[in-house]
């Protein structure tokens, strides 16, 4: 998830992840995709970061008071005319390549694709203006997940149409042209989100220090 105009993503409770192919449909190989904004790069506090850089002049939204997954419709009801200031800082350079990681989430990423019987994508919609969103995406991945992940970016602006077993993104509500995905949505905590009530049997990752090779697992049976 980005708070930009961007993720591409899931439906309602589940969204079709019990009816999907699921992980028996590939020989017994569990498909695991890792949203990367939100969920292995802290895209909110870089935001936050530059923003207060670029405009030390405006109102800002503290991490605590975020609210909705759309940053650029939060500083706009914050004060008009602040929804393009605010695309203009992910769309500025070097802003997706100097984000730091979410904690512990290198770890766990590197921890599960050492899983047995387990495939680790990172499934990624980058921003509409890309000059240089899509390139320091696939450089951050090198920066901290080494050069051979490099082969397991899947770029796309719907997300629905992508298969595999689970999907861990902090957007909400992922929609797109496919109504029944085979994935099942695990909504990984983050600043906006947490507020939100999850209605069963909807699942939520809340850090990576979590027992997340439970939800995993929950998945292969």
């Amino acid at each position: 998830g980005v708070g930009g105009p961007g993720a591409g993503g899931v439906g309602g409770p589940g969204a079709g992840g019990v009816g999907g192919p699921g992980a028996r449909g590939r020989a017994g190989r569990l498909r695991v995709l890792l949203d990367m904004d939100g969920v292995l790069a802290d895209f909110e506090a870089g935001f936050l970061h530059r923003y207060r850089r670029m405009f030390p002049a405006e109102p800002c939204v503290p991490l605590s008071d975020r609210r909705g997954f759309w940053v650029s419709a939060q500083y706009e009801s914050l004060k008009p005319g602040l929804c393009e200031k605010a695309i203009s800082v992910w769309e500025s350079k070097n802003f997706f390549i100097e984000l730091d990681p979410i904690p512990g989430a290198v770890k766990a990423v590197k921890e599960m694709t050492s899983l047995k019987n387990t495939d680790v994508f990172i499934c990624t919609s980058p921003i509409p203006k890309f000059d240089h969103c899509p390139y320091e995406k696939y450089a951050w991945v090198e920066k901290h997940l080494g050069k051979e992940f490099l082969e397991q970016i899947v770029l796309t602006r719907d997300k629905t149409l992508i298969s595999a077993d689970l999907l861990i993104d902090d957007k909400v509500d992922i929609s797109g042209v496919e109504p029944n995905p085979t994935w099942e949505h695990i909504l990984f905590s983050a600043c906006h989100n947490k507020h939100v009530e999850l209605t069963t049997p909807r699942m939520r990752l809340g850090s990576w220090a979590d027992d997340w090779k439970a939800i995993l697992d929950s998945r292969r049976q």
